[in-house]
């Protein structure tokens, strides 16, 4: 009885691990996409402050839109439902941050203040929390399928975790430039580990 769930197993992991193979320019193309927009979170503080909130918001949404096709494009490979899940997140992040950037038109429709970096906070902290709990999970579920990648995920997900505690303790301060910087370092290490299990999977 053990073989046999064991060998009905070690069938699911190759066949998953065969999935990954097959969808490795998925990996890649959400990668590179995750990087480019992390380096963006990094740089619009800088260059554009009073417009950090929206930026993210639209940096947010299209990520989400990203992660949502990819994932459906792969949606055979492990790990379906953690990727729909991160990806609407982002969406949902996005959607919030836009449509309270123009609380104005909208007569104040969620009732946050928008002064400075405060209304990132409490999202961003939501955001980190959850994805980095979904990555931890997602690696967990899915650890033979992604061999030694696995364990990059994992510190992904812990990552995120640290993010958010930064956050919460109000280590770096409140300022837009630490609020972009923290958004970019997420994405970007995201990025580059769907990079890495893209480029895995195509050896």
């Amino acid at each position: 009885m053990t073989t046999n769930s064991s060998s009905a197993s070690d069938r699911i992991s190759a066949s998953a691990a065969k999935s990954i193979g097959d969808h490795w320019v998925v990996f890649v193309v959400e990668g590179v996409a995750l990087v480019a927009l992390g380096l963006v979170a990094i740089i619009v503080p800088s260059i554009a402050p009073s417009y950090l909130t929206v930026a993210l918001g639209w940096i947010f949404l299209g990520s989400g839109a990203i992660g949502l096709a990819t994932t459906f494009w792969a949606r055979q490979a492990p790990g379906f439902w953690w990727s729909l899940a991160s990806a609407l997140l982002a969406i949902l992040v996005g959607v919030i941050l836009i449509v309270n950037e123009a609380h104005e038109l909208y007569g104040g429709l969620l009732g946050w203040p928008f002064e400075a970096a405060g209304p990132l906070r409490p999202i961003l902290v939501l955001f980190f929390l959850v994805e980095g709990g979904a990555s931890i999970m997602f690696a967990m579920e899915h650890r033979r399928e992604f061999s030694g990648r696995w364990a990059w995920m994992v510190a992904s997900g812990a990552v995120d975790i640290v993010l958010a505690s930064i956050i919460i303790f109000n280590l770096p301060g409140t300022s837009a430039w630490t609020m972009g910087l923290l958004v970019g370092i997420n994405m970007i290490l995201g990025g580059v580990v769907l990079l890495a299990m893209g480029l895995h999977a195509r050896l």
